[in-house]
């Protein structure tokens, strides 16, 4: 498989949130000629090891998980009603087409809506999630129970991967799938430059971030990294109703997005940028305040103190089918972090001061 097949592939892949197992495997496998030795976790976590055993250990990590639904409640008339499972967007759902993942199968269904002439349209209001249904094409309730449906089954919506004027990719799930597929491509090229790390390397991707960071949580307790370059999405605020004063400045195309705030370590960061304008790779700025939100989070503060720093990639439109990255940034991205790791010694002491 090569990387654009393996991009289709991981990214066509449904991978909800406490269900990533099979986008895991894809990703595995894929990653397979570029690592040494692999772990997997209790719940589903994978990491890539190369050059295993060294005193000093780094980490680059993304999360698999998407964004879905559970089944919550089936009516007599086979419609099914939902509960989120992470950040699932109610506004956009309504004439979407759905997947529901069976234990065997994937059974087809859509979310209905009344039609736009038996509503009172001056009343109109954004719907909840106590508002929106699936239609699976069943009569009553035992035939959605006969097609293998039950409260508990997972659903997530039905898009795929295509490209935008050339320029961009446009999908479900790029967050942060593309995060997976980006520390991949890193762990290629360590691989075909014949590179010798001076330390050993975990190239993680993991679990349920959507809904707390929790497989970050997990692995860094596990891994004891000494560093680690956290890739996740970012918004781009460019496009209509988003406020730049509140929001910040980024754009897709303008390179990878460096974030300022707690939970990344400063000297890190400034090791990130330096490494940027070594390489005259364009990145931009984005400030937070308690929190990136990403699983940087987790890895900063899950253990003792991992010195930890975000590269995050513009994204238009995130959490709807439709979350667009500009091919450039993704490329910059996995430019950035493959340069940051050829200039890690392997012993540095990132605290401020001793």
């Amino acid at each position: 498989m090569n990387a654009n097949e393996f991009l289709y592939a991981y990214l066509n892949n449904a991978s909800p949130t406490g269900f990533e197992a099979s986008g895991q495997k894809i990703w595995l496998d894929y990653i397979k000629p570029f690592i040494d030795e692999k772990i997997i976790d209790t719940y589903g976590t994978a990491v890539g090891v190369i050059n295993p055993g060294q005193p000093y250990k780094v980490v680059i990590e993304a999360h698999a998980d998407e964004i879905s639904w559970f089944v919550n409640y089936i009516d007599d008339n086979g419609y099914l009603f939902l509960r989120r499972n992470g950040g699932s967007d109610a506004l956009i759902a309504p004439s979407m087409r759905a997947n529901i993942h069976t234990k065997d199968k994937v059974i087809k269904g859509v979310f209905g809506w009344p039609a736009i002439h038996v509503r009172d349209i001056a009343k109109d209001k954004a719907p909840a999630v106590a508002d929106i249904f699936i239609d699976c094409g069943a009569a009553n309730k035992k035939e959605v129970e006969e097609m293998g449906i039950h409260v508990g089954t997972v659903v997530t919506f039905e898009d795929g991967l295509m490209e935008l004027n050339g320029k961009y990719l446009v999908g479900r799930a790029l967050d942060n799938r593309i995060g997976g597929y980006m520390i991949a491509e890193v762990a290629r090229k360590i691989k075909e430059n014949n590179i010798q790390l001076p330390f050993t390397l975990y190239v993680v991707n993991s679990v349920q971030e959507e809904i707390g960071l929790r497989g970050a949580e997990m692995i860094v307790r596990r891994l004891k990294p000494d560093l680690a370059f956290i890739t996740d999405v970012t918004h781009d605020t460019q496009s209509p109703m988003y406020n730049k004063k509140t929001q910040g400045d980024m754009s897709c195309g303008k390179g990878p997005v460096i974030c300022y705030g707690p939970a990344v370590q400063n000297n890190v960061r400034d090791f990130i940028i330096e490494v940027a304008e070594e390489n005259k790779i364009d990145f931009q700025r984005q400030a937070v305040s308690r929190s990136t939100g990403t699983d940087t989070d987790s890895f900063a503060y899950a253990t003792e103190g991992v010195a930890s720093a975000l590269i995050s990639l513009p994204l238009k439109y995130m959490h709807t089918t439709v979350e667009t990255i500009a091919k450039d940034d993704m490329n910059a991205v996995i430019e950035l972090i493959y340069q940051c790791l050829l200039k890690v010694n392997g012993n540095e002491d990132w605290r401020y001061f001793n």
